[in-house]
């Protein structure tokens, strides 16, 4: 069940903030790591490097949670609820820069390192809160 991201939050997944991605360990423990992110009119898209513990995880248990704050206003937020819907590489290097752009100001991300494998994870909205 697809949810709509409320038109009034959408804009927090356009700033520069970041969101916090949540992901169970194998013993069942939370392991939360700040994200970058972003939306493409349906999906919300993260991005990492492959073999790190949030890919692990997340290959694991696609279920998912972002919770992203205003960095105008942190009282301001929004809570999507999701599922992991796409794991690819294919495009996840160009992902990284459009990333790098909105975070860093940067063309290309500038923390490569070689032999990294960059992974976009796509994960489909199933329900949200929000403030503010």
């Amino acid at each position: 069940m697809t949810a709509e991201i409320p038109v009034e939050h959408r804009d927090l997944l356009d700033k520069r903030a970041l969101a916090h991605l949540p992901t169970l360990m194998p013993d069942g423990r939370p392991q939360v790591t700040p994200v970058w992110c972003d939306f493409d009119g349906k999906r919300v898209r993260v991005n990492s490097a492959k073999g790190r513990v949030k890919d692990r995880n997340i290959r694991r248990d696609g279920r998912v949670a972002l919770s992203c704050s205003d960095p105008d206003d942190p009282y301001r937020y929004l809570e999507i609820r999701g599922q992991l819907v796409e794991i690819t590489e294919s495009g996840a290097d160009d992902h990284i820069d459009r990333l790098a752009q909105k975070y860093l100001g940067e063309e290309r991300y500038s923390h490569r390192k070689p032999g990294v494998v960059r992974v976009m994870y796509k994960i489909e909205p199933q329900s949200f809160s929000s403030m503010g």
